[in-house]
């Protein structure tokens, strides 16, 4: 071997079938770039959300001490301990799933991963849950109906 060859990685070849065509790779770029720069103008001139949920009184709340498990299992309880439902994976797979967001946002604050949560029933129907120890708050009819229906149950005493 001489000084003067050079190593280079070997070239991928690709069927030219397979390959994404450059205009929609382009485009795709062009697509993440305008998101971003809407994005930043918004932040940058301060522009409030304009698609959040509306506005409405609480007309019935409840304290609730949520466990769940990667199964979807989850157990729900009262604020005084007392158990309101055990749902088997079949069952719980929601309240489960939400449960493991609030251990994600709990853990993400350092505070206390077996605290309450409140859960509020709106007066035009929406259901809220909101974790005081984070400020972590999520309206559930944007999970849609049956997931929302699911925590609505636990509303009944």
């Amino acid at each position: 071997m001489s000084d003067t060859t050079h190593h280079r990685a070997p070239r991928i070849h690709a069927n030219r079938d397979e390959l994404i065509p450059r205009l929609m790779l382009r485009a795709m770029f062009g697509l993440v770039l305008a998101v971003l720069v809407i994005v930043t103008l918004a932040v940058v001139t301060g522009r409030a959300p304009t698609s959040t949920p509306p506005e409405s009184p609480v007309t019935h709340s409840r304290v609730l001490l949520l466990d769940g498990d990667m199964s979807g299992a989850a157990t729900v309880r009262a604020a005084d301990g007392s158990l309101i439902a055990d749902l088997s994976a079949e069952e719980g797979g929601f309240v489960s799933g939400v449960y493991r967001v609030l251990v994600r946002e709990r853990t993400k604050h350092r505070v206390a991963l077996d605290g309450p949560v409140e859960l509020m029933r709106h007066e035009n129907g929406r259901v809220t849950i909101v974790d005081p120890s984070t400020g972590w708050k999520a309206d559930l009819m944007g999970f849609g109906e049956d997931n929302a229906r699911a925590f609505a149950r636990l509303l009944v005493e």
